[in-house]
């Protein structure tokens, strides 16, 4: 065994077989099979065949060539145009809107007898909606209805809605919205906007004392309810944008 590794390790070129490639298997006494005889030459630095040196000094310099032009490219400034974003991030109009038609619907009437009030409504906190979009930019005085009981009261048993004001119902989250005109008794316009304060419908001179529910195809956060005929009085239309000013909390 010592002269064949000294012959081994004095020539690295010539593989020669050793005694011990041909051992057997301890326990099966069959000779080591061609496939590990195979492993065993190939995973042995000891004994490499020339052709095997010359391939595999190849390979290294290969490798190391290719890692050396990889560093360059990295360190070179990149001469390809960033992405441009999607139109979806460069509009944020929401993607359903319902077009405001050309010519407006039959006028609603005011209710002829209002139903009373079974209580008296407590005040609610203003705030202001400015259409910039629209012409001249008109604003609202608005009432903020918050809560659930006040929504489910709105609008109801009033018998007057002064020229520029409405109210405002909001919610968190965005989808279509149902409204009615139980016990209301002042023909409404129906203004239905998206979270990102895009008008996304408008339903017009809406019938006073009507049970019937209302709505527009497209989801909303948002109903602005004001007198009938002042969104068209004054040029708002859907796909227009508002502006929402509300009170600070203390």
């Amino acid at each position: 065994p010592e002269a064949a590794y000294a012959q081994h390790t004095r020539e690295p070129a010539r593989c020669q077989r050793a005694p011990w490639y041909r051992n057997h298997d301890k326990n099966a006494g069959a000779p080591v099979p061609q496939k590990s005889y195979f492993l065993i030459l190939v995973s042995s630095t000891a004994c490499q065949h020339p052709e095997d040196q010359h391939r595999f000094a190849h390979a290294g310099a290969d490798a190391e060539r290719s890692s050396r032009l990889e560093q360059a490219a990295a360190s070179r400034p990149s001469t390809t145009a960033p992405a441009s974003p999607s139109s979806d991030v460069l509009d944020e109009r929401p993607r359903c809107i319902v077009p405001t038609p050309d010519e407006p619907p039959p006028e609603a009437s005011s209710a002829r007898l209002c139903p009373k009030a079974p209580t008296l409504a407590p005040p609610l906190p203003h705030g202001f909606i400015t259409f910039s979009q629209a012409p001249g930019s008109p604003r609202l005085s608005v009432e903020l209805a918050a809560t659930g009981e006040e929504q489910a009261l709105g609008l109801m048993y009033r018998k007057a809605l002064p020229e520029d004001e409405g109210m405002l119902f909001s919610s968190r989250d965005e989808k279509i919205r149902t409204f009615w005109m139980h016990n209301t008794c002042i023909p409404l316009d129906m203004l239905f906007i998206s979270r990102r304060l895009v008008i996304v419908g408008i339903l017009e001179q809406v019938p006073v004392l009507n049970d019937e529910p209302r709505s527009v195809a497209c989801p909303s956060a948002h109903v602005l309810e004001v007198n009938r005929g002042w969104s068209r009085a004054h040029g708002v239309k859907a796909g227009q944008r508002i502006v929402i000013e509300v009170p600070s909390k203390p």
